[in-house]
């Protein structure tokens, strides 16, 4: 539970909330909360903020259906500002993107290595609910399980050749095709690499 003496609010009991997925690290947005928003978000599991224009409180998603489940909630070390990290279903911006900092007007654009693999699935996921004439990937959700599972086994056994082999292009290659296919295994069973993420975080114990 969070120690609300920890934090504290502005004039208006407010406190500003920077909220980052815990799949990419990504930003999503910036928010504020006040008490009763954080003892909701606490209670509920999913977070709630106080709409300074609306003058309200209000649930992530409760229009949208893009809720944001709370993993943890950090105060700063002034405790006047709180990170929140979240598990973000859809996006988080109501402009349709994923993030609101979305807008680059200064320095290179930043991008996280780790939110392929969600963009990937994405995509892997969105093919299996529309089909798209001449799509890989709408051909082996066709074909079902047995064709996933032997074109995983396939690529398996490429990365084992690119390795006795020496040649780090041809890992390169064969990894990213077992990748791929292991994202399309993932998605067949609803899974995504959050699970796997954190099973490889329970390894590290």
């Amino acid at each position: 539970m969070l120690d609300l003496s920890l934090i504290k609010f502005d004039q208006n009991g407010l406190i500003p909330v920077v909220v980052q997925d815990i799949r990419t690290n990504e930003v999503l947005m910036l928010a504020y909360m006040n008490q009763e928003s954080i003892k909701l978000t606490l209670e509920t599991g999913y977070m709630h903020y106080f709409s300074r224009s609306r003058n309200k409180i209000w649930k992530k998603g409760e229009t949208s259906g893009n809720f944001q489940k709370v993993r943890s909630l950090y105060v700063d070390c002034d405790g006047d500002a709180i990170l929140a990290i979240v598990e973000q279903t859809g996006v988080a911006c109501h402009t349709g993107n994923k993030s609101c900092f979305f807008t680059n007007f200064f320095g290179q654009d930043k991008k996280s290595e780790v939110d392929i693999l969600f963009r990937l699935i994405e995509t892997i996921n969105d093919r299996k609910r529309n089909k798209i004439e001449g799509s890989y990937t709408c051909y082996l959700f066709e074909k079902g399980l047995d064709k996933i599972l032997k074109k995983v086994g396939e690529e398996a056994t490429e990365v084992v050749i690119g390795a006795k082999n020496e040649s780090k292009q041809e890992i390169i290659y064969e990894i990213s095709d077992l990748v791929y296919h292991l994202s399309v295994l993932l998605s067949y069973f609803d899974l995504d690499w959050t699970e796997i993420f954190k099973s490889l975080e329970e390894r590290r114990k």
